[in-house]
């Protein structure tokens, strides 16, 4: 069978929105079901269905890499400390110990809710519920922006300015904030940078522990999903469209992370959450025309 190019185009364009999307806070799950529904891409071949869902957790991964390969520094240094401060005795390394004690501790929420309702997250990923999860969504960043960000220091206290110096009870917060990601839609990058500022950290600060958090929660998540894909329907094309996906979803997500970080230091976050508004509205009213199907 020879290969389809139309089809790994289709992928090309997916992985492209999977890198635009993972680390702002817009939803790139969301985006996902929404533009691979509009392009075809889950119909069409053979196994389409399962290859999209599979395809999505692969690229999701490639765009973690990016995280790895751009914070390298910091990552590799969390993990000597956090072992040297076991090995020492406690003597060194505490820094890197703590940073790695905080990540897990803002990671244990999604992981407990992720186990027990596996099945029924699952389920919400649909159009219709992607639609809920932009608007309800949008709304919240805006409140939350205007309620919490930048209100720390306007109560004397100083904000967070270095992932290293979180507190354990600022992690749980941001983790408590991760599980609301659940939701497609939703956004775990907008969802734990609200929980970022309601645990009094800086935005950039907020967005850089959200791409951290990303590694396990991601990881962890696509490591359940892969163990269930059927991968008796893999062809040429799909073998084709992964690796190039892969690579184009890191890719881009490396240029994004960092444009991301830069643009949080000077502009607040209201121009996403109004995108997230009215990209929810226009699909709504676009699904009432019966210009787009959604899935109920």
């Amino acid at each position: 069978m020879g290969l389809d190019f139309i089809y790994i185009f289709k992928a090309i364009i997916i992985a492209i929105v999977e890198g635009l999307t993972e680390f702002v806070p817009v939803s790139s799950t969301g985006h996902m079901i929404l533009v691979g529904s509009l392009i075809g891409f889950r119909s069409g071949t053979a196994g389409a269905e399962e290859f999209a869902a599979m395809f999505e957790v692969v690229i999701q991964l490639g765009a973690i890499l990016a995280v790895v390969v751009l914070y390298w520094n910091k990552l590799w240094g969390a993990v000597v400390d956090f072992f040297t401060f076991i090995f020492s005795g406690g003597k060194k390394g505490k820094k890197g110990f703590q940073f790695g004690i905080n990540v897990i501790i803002a990671s244990i929420p999604a992981l407990i809710i992720g186990l027990t309702l596996y099945d029924k997250i699952k389920g919400l990923f649909k159009p219709s519920a992607v639609i809920v999860g932009f608007i309800v969504g949008g709304i919240l960043l805006i409140i939350m922006e205007n309620l919490f960000r930048n209100k720390t220091s306007k109560r004397g206290k100083t904000p967070t300015v270095d992932v290293f110096d979180l507190t354990p009870m600022q992690s749980l917060k941001v983790g408590l904030f991760q599980v609301l990601s659940m939701w497609p839609g939703m956004s775990r990058s907008a969802s734990t940078i609200m929980g970022g500022w309601v645990a009094g950290l800086s935005t950039p600060v907020a967005a850089e522990f959200s791409f951290f958090l990303a590694v396990p929660a991601m990881v962890g998540s696509s490591a359940m999903d892969l163990f269930n894909f059927d991968y008796s329907i893999m062809n040429s094309t799909y073998i084709v469209a992964l690796i190039v996906g892969f690579i184009v979803a890191f890719i881009v997500s490396l240029i994004v992370m960092d444009m991301f970080v830069s643009y949080l230091k000077k502009k607040p976050m209201r121009i996403f959450a109004i995108y997230r508004v009215i990209a929810g509205i226009v699909l709504f009213a676009l699904s009432l025309a019966g210009i787009v199907t959604l899935t109920m």
